[in-house]
């Protein structure tokens, strides 16, 4: 009788763990049908729109009408976690009519945005000119960087010991994760 009474239990833990970054009424304005490939290619066919979009923070830009991120784009996982690979779609400008600060979004940091295309701007690219997308920040989250955030100690903290399938007693690098980071809601 327990264990059928811990068997909801646990589901009910292990959905509660696969939530998105992102809320649901920003999810919920998103049109899925747009790829990155389309934006990129006609910014201006989808003026008005919402997308979700993530990547990596290549420079953070203030100026006196708001700020402005340049990231180079990731395809996003179920939860909304850009996935760091060797392809990426492109670039795009998310902007911001507040301050954004370049502690928080600096480079190399992944972020998720939920935004509406405004449209697209050609701004230069080291030696070349770029046509980057650009999306107003809806919603953003920031996901964290540092080393003291990605890493458990080993030997593996007590609660998840007995989960870890990778840890057999030996002195081993640190454990991997991916942990939540601030969200920013204009």
């Amino acid at each position: 009788m327990g264990k059928l009474l811990a068997l909801p239990l646990l589901a009910l833990l292990f959905l509660s763990g696969c939530a998105h970054v992102i809320s649901e009424e920003a999810r919920k304005q998103v049109d899925p049908s747009i790829a990155f490939s389309k934006l990129r290619g006609n910014s201006d066919t989808f003026i008005g729109r919402n997308v979700m979009l993530g990547g990596m923070v290549a420079g953070v830009k203030n100026t006196k009408d708001g700020g402005q991120l340049e990231i180079v784009q990731f395809q996003l996982d179920d939860v909304g976690f850009p996935i760091e690979s060797s392809h990426s779609g492109g670039r795009f400008l998310a902007t911001s009519p507040d301050f954004v600060d370049a502690m928080i979004y600096k480079p190399r940091r992944l972020v998720t945005i939920v935004g509406e295309v405004k449209g697209k701007k050609t701004l230069p690219l080291d030696e070349a000119e770029y046509t980057y997308p650009v999306i107003t920040i809806k919603e953003i989250f920031a996901w964290k960087l540092s080393e003291t955030e990605k890493a458990f100690p080993y030997p593996t903290p007590a609660p998840y010991y007995n989960y870890d399938p990778y840890y057999y007693g030996y002195d081993v690098p640190p454990y991997w994760y991916r942990p939540l980071g601030p969200v920013f809601r204009p």
